[in-house]
């Protein structure tokens, strides 16, 4: 199934032929054991992703579903989170702690900018704090949480450590036993979705518990979910022929195809292309002028947050993009009309980005601004190969 256009907005992202095709494969009953099978597969796989000793658990849903399962099964309504946040999608946590009951307080840092540790370890001195939420890269503002620094400070203080990884996970390392400083100080949830880096169009809900966030699951009497209460979820992770909910049958054969293209292309080899995509990417658009809301040091490699150099209209900018078939998203926020939101990640290839670089520099030129596109390209492949 070709895709008509390149879709490089901050998600969903670019789903490639291999993945179409295993969509498109003659659904099964969610109890047939050839399907549990594949689930199994595909589940193994995750779990060596985030290199977990926990479980690992994937069910019809989005990002948001993975959230309030994050929450649900760790933080008790009543019992204080502390929300560490890089822009709207962290701030998003607070609405989903009203919901659950939980007594949430969020640290925000100004957009394009990274909370301070020093700051975090200020309010959990106050102490009491049952779990930390960080988003590993935040949709609206690319800025990338540095969880060499903020691991130890959470786990210093015994909360449990919950990432956001929706626009990272395939994209950035979250190896929940990698040991951050002390030990046992580990990342104890990774939530995440099938859209972006993974590479798969949207619809599961994806989130690995370590250990002690699965301890304290079991420390819990109840929960205020049926759906998203990861007791009536386990059983079936294991013997996925056992019936809890429907499977999303063609869902799950499509990520499990995406799970065997992120093995065979190596988890260190993927993190490092998207490092260094992202650096090329951003190099590139500097030739044309465009600046970006995040400093290098704190920018994702899955996307980045662009502001237009003076004189480029937003919204015929991004029309004039989409009639070429090439896809941004628009700024969030104080942000709105002054710039767009660039994907850069999953399975795009380069030759795509190269392209892309073309079209957006002919889109500037035809509003006015003097660039050179094949200037442009040449540095992104430069840099590319530079990284990579």
């Amino acid at each position: 199934m070709p895709n008509k256009e390149l879709l490089l907005v901050p998600g969903p992202t670019p789903v490639v032929d291999e993945i179409y095709e295993a969509l498109s494969r003659e659904t099964m009953s969610h109890t047939d054991l050839r399907f549990a099978e594949i689930f199994s597969e595909a589940l193994s796989i995750t779990k060596k992703m985030f290199n977990t000793d926990g479980e690992v658990f994937v069910i019809a849903g989005s990002g948001t579903l993975s959230m309030e399962m994050a929450l649900v099964n760790t933080v008790a309504p009543g019992e204080k989170i502390l929300i560490v946040s890089h822009g709207y999608f962290g701030d998003r946590f607070i609405g989903v702690c009203n919901a659950l009951g939980i007594q949430a307080e969020a640290l925000a840092a100004e957009w394009g900018k990274q909370v301070s540790p020093a700051l975090i370890e200020e309010k959990l001195q106050e102490g009491g704090y049952k779990a930390v939420t960080v988003t590993h890269v935040d949709t609206s503002t690319g800025v990338m949480a540095n969880l060499d620094e903020l691991v130890p400070v959470v786990k210093k203080y015994g909360a449990l450590f919950i990432l956001d990884g929706v626009c990272a996970s395939a994209g950035l390392e979250e190896d929940m036993n990698k040991e951050y400083g002390g030990k046992d100080y580990k990342i104890d949830v990774v939530l995440t979705a099938s859209q972006k880096a993974i590479g798969v169009p949207p619809g599961l809900a994806i989130v690995a518990f370590g250990p002690k966030a699965l301890e304290a699951r079991r420390k819990m009497k109840k929960v205020a979910s049926y759906y998203a209460d990861i007791l009536n979820w386990s059983h079936i992770m294991k013997e996925p022929f056992k019936y809890f909910a429907t499977h999303p049958i063609n869902m799950i054969y499509g990520y499990a195809e995406a799970m065997k293209i992120i093995e065979a292309e190596g988890f260190a080899a993927r993190y490092r292309r998207h490092t260094a995509i992202g650096k090329s990417i951003r190099a590139a658009l500097r030739i044309f002028g465009m600046t970006f809301l995040a400093k290098e040091e704190v920018s994702a490699p899955t996307l980045s947050c662009i502001l237009y150099p003076q004189g480029v209209d937003d919204t015929e900018f991004r029309s004039s993009l989409a009639k070429k078939g090439l896809i941004v998203a628009g700024a969030l926020g104080p942000l709105t009309g002054k710039g767009f939101r660039l994907g850069h990640m999953g399975n795009t290839t380069t030759e795509q980005f190269s392209n892309a670089i073309r079209v957006i520099g002919e889109t500037l030129r035809e509003q006015g601004l003097n660039v050179d596109s094949e200037q442009a390209v040449k540095v992104f492949q430069q840099v590319f190969a530079d990284h990579n």
